[in-house]
């Protein structure tokens, strides 16, 4: 039986977010390296291999494995493990590393797992286990725009999940269905189905703008919605970027000297 370390939380802010932790003496709680934001004396900062859970206990060679299937999920080889190693009380933050909403999951409530996309898990208390999930179906995998290997996280405890944009929850009922642009889809619980579906007709897959497949997830369950993937996000701001510089080598030089900034 896992048993994961209970942490009581909040979360801070409204576009650009962090969750405060606070962890009782002994208690500790895993994050992702880079997520890191600020901590009271008392709290002591460890590097570890892999992430930290029970399940890990397996010899170095099913370190090695479960090392290896956080790579594919985009994560490092190390976790970073905060342990209050004082007398009272003590808070460790960790931040979100782009504009959007930090998700709280109790795994204990969610049937003790939840499939995420990749690069979406920011910390968690110590004993969740963060794994992959493939994709059984090879449409799934080769069109899902989030590509075969999906984020999985196991335990009965609190984990923090990070998405873009706004976030919407949605329950689904069993048997309801629903279409969602791949890249939209922050996270299921265990029991949604997910698969991938062609939009259909030759102007919709060339013109429409939205790709060519979206995803299909059939409840029962929970599902998490986010406005702006990250990937979305970058894209534009690589397409403005490059419409400037085109700007910039007809009209930048006498557009800058109309407006001064030459001067």
């Amino acid at each position: 039986m896992i048993q994961n370390h209970e942490i009581d939380y909040k979360i801070i802010g409204a576009e650009m977010q962090y969750v405060e932790i606070e962890l009782d003496p002994n208690e500790t709680a895993m994050a992702e390296a880079g997520s890191f934001m600020m901590m009271e004396d008392g709290i002591m900062m460890e590097t570890v291999f892999g992430d930290g859970s029970t399940q890990q206990n397996t010899g170095i060679f099913g370190k090695l494995m479960n090392a290896g299937k956080r790579m594919l999920v985009g994560q490092s080889l190390f976790m970073t493990a905060f342990t209050n190693v004082g007398a009272g009380k003590k808070k460790v933050s960790f931040a979100a590393p782009y504009p959007g909403k930090i998700i709280p999951l109790n795994l204990a409530q969610l049937g003790g797992r939840a499939i995420c996309q990749k690069d979406a898990f920011l910390c968690a208390a110590k004993g969740v286990s963060i794994g992959i999930e493939f994709q059984k179906k090879l449409g799934t995998g080769l069109f899902g725009g989030e590509g075969f290997i999906m984020e999985k996280l196991e335990g009965d405890g609190m984990c923090f999940v990070h998405a873009g944009g706004h976030v919407t929850e949605k329950q689904l009922q069993p048997g309801e269905l629903i279409k969602i642009d791949t890249g939209c889809i922050v996270g299921f619980t265990g029991a949604v189905q997910y698969d991938i579906e062609y939009v259909g007709g030759i102007r919709n897959a060339v013109f429409g703008g939205d790709g060519v497949f979206f995803a299909t997830l059939r409840g029962p369950g929970t599902v998490w919605i986010q406005t702006l993937p990250i990937s979305r996000l970058a894209s534009r701001i690589l397409a403005y970027s490059h419409s400037q510089k085109e700007e910039g080598s007809i009209l930048g030089g006498l557009g800058n000297m109309i407006d001064g900034d030459n001067w």
